[in-house]
């Protein structure tokens, strides 16, 4: 199969486009034909080897934990989907090597998901890891309920904007942080209120629209805006990350940082959101795999405006 991969860390310039030999199909285990992969800062981190402590790697690696397809073979046991089925994943293993960024990859079953029929394979492929980080992040480590205030850093991007949209689905209000060229985006979103970040002290500007204070922080940008939005936290509020994981945050604030896990059942309930019309994906740009170093290389800007994809397969 044709496959993006690198076999040592660094920039972009070290991915390369090659033929590369499919794993062997295990028990419990399907072969996906990947229509669509999504692309994630993550991606850029993993490349540089900034997660090497943390996790095993194999070299070569093939990058990429977001995918869309179809079930192309099954391995012993692997029944809960017909081959022909579209699925999609959350495709992140416990070792770091087989990615999305491929024509084919082999998985276990247990990752997939239905994907949502009523939009296109690259929007799908948008989903999974954004949309879990953000649903895992506000539902489960936030608990966020109806009627609540959240303040959401970095909401224009590929797990903000899931966020605005899962906190309006939860029935709360939405204070959203993005600079100004992103603020008719994230209202087009739900969000009830907009922050820019260049021209504003975020905590203050929070206070000013809620006096009282936010019930939830969620930070997908941390940094200085991190540290100004933590003012604008109610004594009884929750701070959920999804970078900073500890780091210069008062040991009295209810904090916890949120490594997204795959879930497929989570992935069924966002195929649902999606087609009753509550969730949308805005994808900006498609590459093609061979243009996958590209796509690393924006992705790494942090300035993408909701998802950008990658189509291995031109059929």
């Amino acid at each position: 199969m044709k496959a993006a991969n690198y076999n040592e860390f660094g920039g972009s310039e070290v991915v390369k486009i090659s033929e590369v030999d499919l794993p062997e199909l295990k028990e419990g285990e399907v072969l996906i034909k990947i229509k669509a992969a999504g692309v994630n800062p993550v991606d850029a981190v993993i490349r540089e080897g900034q997660y090497k402590d943390m996790m095993r790697h194999n070299f070569p690696i093939i990058p990429g934990w977001d995918m869309a397809g179809i079930v192309e073979e099954r391995g012993h046991a692997a029944r809960r989907f017909e081959v022909g089925d579209e699925v999609y994943a959350y495709a992140r293993r416990p070792e770091i090597q087989w990615g999305t960024f491929a024509e084919y990859m082999v998985i276990p079953e247990s990752y997939l998901a239905s994907r949502p029929k009523s939009i296109s394979w690259e929007e799908a492929a948008g989903i999974p890891l954004a949309g879990l980080t953000a649903y895992q992040s506000l539902y489960v480590a936030g608990n966020l309920k109806e009627g609540q205030k959240v303040l959401i850093l970095g909401a224009s991007g590929g797990v903000g904007s899931f966020a605005i949209q899962l906190a309006k689905v939860r029935g709360a209000e939405v204070l959203s942080v993005a600079s100004e060229k992103n603020h008719h985006y994230m209202k087009s979103l739900g969000a009830d209120h907009t922050i820019d970040y260049k021209n504003n002290d975020i905590g203050t500007a929070a206070k000013e629209i809620a006096p009282e204070g936010v019930d939830l922080i969620f930070d997908c940008t941390s940094g200085e805006s991190l540290m100004q939005s933590i003012k604008a936290l109610k004594p009884s509020g929750k701070l959920v990350s999804i970078l900073n994981q500890g780091e210069e945050i008062d040991d009295e604030i209810d904090f916890q940082f949120v490594f997204v896990e795959p879930n497929s059942k989570q992935l069924d309930h966002y195929r649902q959101l999606v087609e009753e019309g509550k969730i949308t994906v805005e994808v900006s740009k498609v590459f093609s795999i061979q243009e996958a170093p590209d796509a690393l290389k924006q992705i790494q800007t942090l300035h993408t405006t909701g998802k950008i994809v990658i189509a291995p397969q031109t059929n």
